[in-house]
């Protein structure tokens, strides 16, 4: 039996999100994607580990405590005294949310696959799935390097894995973008968009294009994430839809790695693909509703709760 449900490997940072479009008053919090989705997971019941690099400074040790809190495991995880944890800021306007970065030289940039190390080798391993994301492609050759490595030595120890797109333009040149992306495509057995980054990935207008190409590719399971409108899941040769919920967003901030976590932790728990595709889009329509990343995600109770009111 495998000692944890669900591990991921990227970049934390800390969060400082504007509460008053054009005001500056920013409230102060975490962040990181596959932080995000790993923090969704252990509230979700998951077993959780995490793996990277962080600072050895004020931010990395309020990391620690946090993940420490959340009951995710931190075991494997290195300080780097020479760089510092990444902080992002979010804008809110017309448009909707907006990130800024200071990550260039952070700690997790600087992972390589050398500084995969053992302890890190037998967390994967001793996983159900691996989760890692597109931004941890983008934040370095050395990190997109590393994400490869993880990937493939999951594979080799037959835990699953999950990769999230998450495109994020300035952090590198879509030609980079798409053959990174492509290549680990070809390593995951879940790939996870989003609508809004179907063109940009593929060069096509069509959002359901995206299920052929990456199974094509060899992504075994492929989850369109659709925001309000729901998400479509093709798992082998079914396809079907999850309906949206109507809610009040406050803050988009990592609803895509709320589903993640959410759907990972039910699939791992023995949830078939439609049942854990529900319980995630109603976790991710919960996530919306409140400033934050990590503050507004949902546990059991709150999910259940939505689920139960949308099927009456």
């Amino acid at each position: 039996m495998k000692r944890f449900d669900f591990v991921a490997l990227g970049e934390p940072m800390v969060e400082f999100n504007q509460t008053h479009p054009g005001q500056p008053d920013y409230l102060q919090g975490f962040g990181g994607d596959t932080s995000n989705a790993t923090l969704a997971a252990a509230r979700a019941g998951a077993r959780t580990a995490y793996l990277t690099r962080l600072g050895n400074d004020p931010w990395g040790k309020a990391l620690l405590a946090l993940w420490a809190t959340e009951g995710v495991n931190t075991d494997a995880i290195d300080l780097d005294p020479a760089a510092p944890t990444g902080v992002y800021f979010v804008t809110h306007g017309s448009q909707g949310h907006e990130f800024s970065y200071l990550r260039a030289g952070s700690a997790a940039s600087r992972m390589t696959p050398e500084t995969l190390s053992p302890k890190a080798r037998q967390t994967i391993q001793a996983a159900q799935w691996l989760h890692v994301s597109g931004i941890s492609l983008a934040i370095s050759t050395s990190a997109c390097d590393t994400v490869l490595a993880a990937m493939a030595w999951a594979r080799e120890c037959q835990t699953q894995v999950s990769l999230d797109a998450n495109l994020r333009l300035k952090l590198w040149p879509l030609a980079r973008a798409q053959a990174c992306l492509k290549q680990a495509i070809t390593l995951c057995d879940v790939f996870l968009p989003s609508q809004d980054e179907v063109k940009p990935l593929m060069g096509a207008d069509d959002p359901l294009a995206v299920l052929d190409w990456a199974q094509q590719l060899g992504a075994r399971h492929v989850v369109l994430k659709r925001g309000a409108q729901g998400a479509v899941v093709r798992t082998g040769t079914q396809q079907f839809e999850i309906a949206g919920h109507a809610v009040q967003p406050v803050d988009a901030t990592g609803a895509g790695d709320c589903f993640a976590g959410n759907l990972l932790t039910r699939l791992a728990s023995g949830d078939g693909w439609r049942e854990a595709a529900q319980y995630a889009n109603a976790a991710a329509a919960l996530a919306v509703q409140g400033y934050g990343a990590v503050a507004p995600l949902p546990r059991p109770e709150a999910v259940r709760a939505l689920l139960e009111n949308a099927a009456r």
